[in-house]
């Protein structure tokens, strides 16, 4: 197995504690008669974990080797990767190199195991080859990544040779790209001082903008400023303010669903993190994708001054911000920020435009928003008709009557009518289970 690693050219940067890299090693000492058969079974069973781990997390199923090989297909960065994440396969002298990467991992993927596990008494390897997972509903991973590492691996077991897989593999890093962000659809980010790293947030509400009932203009708006922005057009940084539970968090994340084929991908950044959006936007400018870093519920008290720091970054710094990235907010409040009588002392009224220079100086965050949406909460008839259609959704069969009666109840003690409480009383029925 260490001769193929030593041809690989594109794909050699692998890390010295790739697992790959280790059982070529065990394998290799094996060969050479350098350990014992105690301590390569030990070293063996160290990799057969790892790997199990990752399955378990990625959601490889059949024969997690192939599947572990095709992970790290799609995860390597390299020049070859890059090029095809941006234009796809195209004539050039890299394509030599490329072909000859995939027929070593073809022959990787062929590697028989027989006689390495026949004479250290183990059948550990034959097993992974031959694997079936827990039952679905069992499993914690990534659906998104799971389905992609499967459905890859399925296409490159039927390839004939290295140019079928060449063919195979430039399709999907020209569809998908290469690394996270191929393979997940949001994420969020943890500091690491210099830089940051995007974490996959793996259980996302798979809701799409039809489930959510009514409010028809403000979504259209969202799609039609999504879908310039994803064809490269001209698009705004969009605030979506009002009550709270009217679906303004819902309606964003939906968009990923929406769109996540066409290459749109979210990142999820807190109020404390605004230091780390130069990081982030430095690491996200040049992939083939478009971002929407999306903040959930934005404001800030009267004594908070975040909100300078943001007014650069959407629109003002030195930097400006890369095409292929907006930012998506939303707010309970329509200027972000807290209105006090101390900020209305030196107000002039001309109209509704504010001439105070401590109201202009926080108005000025809300304006950087060029498309500002509307989220009102329903009205008594919207919320009944909220009600109905998610019983009807869930399959309760309670007489409308009693549905009803019982929803505006809940409805006075747990804050008024919104879509969120309309959910939260049918939840509770699902919970009862007495409809």
């Amino acid at each position: 197995m260490y001769p193929y690693l030593s041809q690989l050219i594109l794909f050699s940067e692998l890390p010295d504690d790739e697992i790959l890299v280790c059982l070529a090693g065990i394998i290799r000492d094996w060969e050479q008669g350098k350990a014992d058969k105690e301590e390569l079974t030990g070293r063996v069973h160290r990799q057969v974990k790892r790997l199990l781990d990752l399955s378990t997390q990625c959601g490889f199923d059949r024969n997690l080797w192939h599947c572990y090989l095709t992970w790290l297909l799609m995860t390597n960065c390299n020049s070859f990767t890059r090029t095809c994440e941006r234009v796809g396969a195209v004539e050039g002298s890299v394509n030599h190199f490329a072909r000859s990467d995939f027929r070593v991992f073809r022959q990787l993927m062929d590697y028989d195991f027989t006689a390495f596990e026949k004479d250290l008494g183990i059948d550990c390897l034959s097993v992974l080859c031959n694997y079936q997972a827990i039952p679905k509903r069992e499993r914690l991973y990534n659906r998104d990544v799971s389905t992609q590492v499967q459905a890859l691996c399925a296409k490159l077991e039927a390839t004939a040779d290295e140019d079928e897989m060449f063919r195979v593999m430039t399709d999907y890093y020209r569809q998908y790209g290469y690394g996270t962000f191929a393979m997940n659809r949001a994420f969020r980010i943890r500091s690491l001082g210099e830089g940051v790293e995007f974490l996959p947030i793996s259980n996302i509400d798979r809701v799409m903008l039809s489930d959510l009932l009514g409010y028809e203009s403000q979504k259209e708006q969202l799609r039609q400023n999504t879908e310039a922005f994803l064809s490269g057009g001209r698009a705004n940084n969009v605030l979506l303010y009002g009550d709270a539970g009217t679906g303004k968090s819902t309606s964003v994340k939906a968009l990923i669903n929406e769109y996540y084929d066409r290459g749109l991908r979210m990142i999820e950044i807190y109020k404390h993190q605004f230091h780390d959006l130069s990081a982030v936007l430095a690491e996200i400018k040049n992939r083939n994708y478009r971002f929407i870093i999306f903040i959930d519920d934005l404001s800030f008290e009267e004594n908070e001054v975040e909100y300078k720091f943001l007014k650069a970054v959407i629109e003002g710094g030195v930097e400006t911000r890369p095409d292929n990235v907006l930012i998506y907010a939303t707010s309970n409040r329509r200027h972000l920020i807290r209105e006090t009588w101390n900020d209305r002392t030196d107000m002039e009224h001309h109209g509704d435009i504010h001439r105070s220079d401590t109201m202009e100086e926080k108005l000025s965050l809300a304006a950087r928003f060029g498309v500002s949406i509307n989220y009102n909460a329903p009205n008594p008839k919207e919320f009944r008709q909220i009600v109905l259609f998610l019983a009807q959704r869930h399959g309760i069969t309670m007489p409308e009557e009693e549905l009803l009666a019982r929803a505006n109840t809940w409805e006075v003690r747990h804050g008024g009518f919104s879509g969120r409480v309309a959910q939260q009383f049918i939840d509770d029925l699902l919970g009862k289970k007495d409809h």
